[in-house]
This record gives C-alpha cells, structure tokens and sequence, in this order.
C-alpha cells in the first residue's frame, strides 16, 4: 500500500519508516529542509532504539522517500497525520496551528475514496472539525491515535499493545483498509478497538492522564513517607501486588517530563473547562503540582547532603534526557534539577550517554561531560536522575566511590540499593526512603 505521513518528528519519522518496514511504499513530508535532507540520507535526527536500523534499510529499498513537497503525497491510499502539537504560549491549551497547516496543504491532493488517518494528540472534538474541511474532497478521515513510549517506539508501532480506529457510523471499508494498514499486528491478534472519533481522541489523552496519576500518587506518599520515616519503595512494592493496582509506574522520583505527559494533561485540563467540565479533572492539577514538587524535593535533598553549603561544591548529575533511551530534554526533570543546583551556585558537571549536545544547546551555562569516570572525578555529590543503566546497574558503589571527593549520593530514581551504597562507605539520600 502507498502511504504518506505529514510531519516527520519524532512520532512521523518512526511512522514512516515503521510502515516501510512491514512492507509499505511511504512517503514522509515535512517543512523542515534540514530535517528531510537528513532523513533521505538514512540519518535519525533523534536517538531512538532501532529506528537507524529501519530507517536505512527503508531509503536503501527505495520503500521509503522523504521530501518537503506536499504534493508528493497524491496517489497514496492513506495519509498520517503526525505533527506536533506542542502547548501554547502562555497557557495549557494544545495549539493546533501545525495539525490546521497540514490538512489545509493536504486538501487539494485528495481523492476520493483516500484516508485521512490523524495521529497526533488533539483535543476531544478535533476529528470532527478537521472531518468538515476533508469530506467535500470524497476522502474520509479516521482517529488513529499513538501510543508510543520513548525508547520503545519501534516496537510500539509495529507491535502494539492495541489499535484504535475512530470513524464515522458505517465506515467498514475504511475499518478494512486500517487493518491492512497494520497487517502484521492484526495478524497477531492485536486488540483492533473501532469507535467514534470522541472516543478515539479520548483514549490518547486519557491514557496519559492515568498514567501520570499513577506517577504523582506514588510520589505523594512518597512526600508522606519523608516525614514518617516510611519506605516508600516497600511501600510500593506491596500495593502493586494487588493485581487492581499493578506495580508498574509505582515507581516514586523526581517525576515524569518529556514532551507528552506534562503538556497532555495540562491541554486535557484545558479542554474540559471549555466544556464545561472542569471539576471532571481538576484532580490533574494537583497531579501536575505534585510532580513538580519532587524536583523541588531533589535540590533540597542535595543541598542538605552538603550542609547548606553548595556554592563551588562539585554537584555529579547522572542523567540529561526526561527518561533512559532517549535524547529528549523536553520538561526534563534531571536539566531542572541541574540548572537549579548551578543557579545555587554548585559547580555542576552532567553526563548522559545520548542527550549531552541536545542539553547543551537549551542549557549552555551548564558544564557536560561524555565520560562518566570524569564526571564523578572530585565530586562532592552525585545526583542519580535519569536512571540509565550505565548509572543504576552498572555502576558500583566501590567504583564511584574511587573517584569521587565524598561519598555522598542522592538517589532521584531510587534505583539503588541503599544497604549496599551505606555499606561501601556512601551517605545514601532516597525519594521516600529513610
């Protein structure tokens, strides 16, 4: 089938080559010169596991082409709709300029009998508006919504753990054409879920918003356990065996960032008040605050490691990207935390086996270094953020503690086994633990 994705990003440039990957001719089109010239030559603008592996073999096949032309899409049976749509300036609200461009550019290359499947994260009542504008050229749009986890993206796309499909009452033509869409998942037996377009754009957002509850739950009593002398972690461990609950994403921290949860459940907050439902999610409010409490929580801890003395006092922050396997710094608590700490006046020093150049163009007063051993040379302290594994498995506390000026150790993630830090000699400061 030939296909074309609008908007080559980061959820567009792993779409594409994904599809190319299970056998799709696709075309991938965006405004960014840059950003195309480097997808033609097999080159991932981002780091994303697996995605230089498919993305090369795709170009290299021919499957897979990338252009600036939106007319390059005519003749393709399905068209994505996979641009950004980033938080307003200003406010909460999703801004849909990039979404509103990229159908008004599509229009005049529309048939009929073609899709439109939107993929980007939008507001409840979106499809409907765009469906308005696309029906008259006899295409039909459908809510295909993502679900992709950084760092897992590959897999998410061409394995996922289900598809949706919002359409118009008695589409079953195009339900057909979405299944061939994703041959291989449906043969899988992949759960296929057909709905209504409101449906379809709530399940995205809803997603989102639970799994940030999750998060922020966790790390309120994790705030809780701080003044009780409580373990969170152990804490954790015995709700999640409650299957009603689950231990995944009971994970307490200095929080979630990246560019989806924060901005989702602050646009769904915002659409609800438009509707008149503002009380339905207020909650996700204090969601949000709370997660922004724990980067507070983490500068506190490091500044009481070191008596209250932080300024020039060497500060060894593990971690740059929002989460491990990525080199996104979008709302990345482990950048907050190192920006606050040098705004103290500490003298701080961040690794990150992906993200260093990315952190550096957004937080140039910070100081980066590639090598970890470097790193941790001379450190008065050592913040674990992002919970790499080069940080949390294979680091070993007589390893650090060879390097480093004092064996001090703020563990953001709770990612290390305190008993065995203390034991080698460490002052061992958790999220929630004693």
């Amino acid at each position: 089938m030939r296909l074309s994705v609008i908007g080559c990003g980061y959820l567009g440039a792993v779409h594409a080559a994904a599809m190319a990957s299970i056998g799709h001719e696709v075309v991938g089109i965006d405004v960014d010169e840059a950003k195309i010239a480097a997808l033609r030559a097999g080159s991932a603008p981002f780091f994303e596991p697996g995605l230089s592996e498919i993305l090369t073999s795709g170009v290299a096949s021919g499957r897979l082409t990338f252009t600036t032309e939106m007319a390059a899409a005519s003749g393709a049976a399905v068209h994505f709709l996979a641009v950004g749509t980033p938080q307003t300036t200003g406010g909460h609200a999703a801004d849909l300029t990039f979404v509103n461009a990229a159908v008004e550019g599509l229009l005049p290359y529309l048939r009929p009998g073609d899709i439109v499947a939107g993929k980007s994260t939008v507001p409840v009542g979106t499809a409907a508006r765009l469906a308005a504008l696309i029906e008259p050229t006899g295409a039909t749009l459908v809510w295909n919504p993502e679900f992709l986890r950084e760092g897992w993206a590959v897999q998410d796309t061409v394995d996922p753990d289900r598809l949706v499909v919002g359409v118009t009452a008695g589409a079953t033509d195009v339900v057909q054409t979405m299944k061939d869409v994703y041959h291989t998942a449906v043969a899988k037996g992949t759960p296929f879920i057909v709905t209504d377009y409101a449906t379809a754009e709530l399940v995205k957002v809803a997603a989102n918003a639970f799994l940030a509850t999750k998060i922020s739950f966790i790390n309120a009593m994790a705030e809780v356990a701080e003044v009780t002398g409580a373990d969170v972690t152990q804490l954790a461990d015995a709700i999640g065996f409650d299957q009603r609950i689950g231990r995944r994403f009971l994970g307490a921290g200095i929080g979630f960032g990246g560019g989806c949860l924060p901005k989702d459940i602050r646009a769904f907050t915002a659409r609800a008040e438009e509707l008149g439902r503002a009380e339905s999610v207020g909650f996700l409010r204090e969601v949000d605050a709370i997660n922004l409490r724990r980067r507070d929580r983490a500068v506190q801890l490091v500044v009481g490691a070191l008596d209250g003395v932080v300024f020039q006092k060497k500060v060894a922050v593990l971690g740059a990207a929002f989460k491990p396997h990525s080199d996104d710094i979008r709302d990345s608590p482990a950048l907050e935390v190192a920006s606050r700490l040098k705004g103290l006046g500490a003298d701080v020093v961040v690794t990150d086996p992906q993200a260093l150049e990315n952190a550096a163009r957004v937080h140039p007063q910070l100081t980066y270094e590639p090598s970890l051993d470097e790193t941790l040379r001379g450190a008065d302290v050592v913040v674990l953020v992002t919970e790499w594994d080069e940080y949390r498995r294979q680091l070993t506390p007589e390893h650090a503690g060879s390097l480093v000026a004092q064996r001090v150790v703020v563990d953001g993630r709770n990612s290390y086994d305190p008993a065995l830090w203390r034991a080698a000699g460490w002052t061992y400061y958790g999220m929630g633990r004693p």
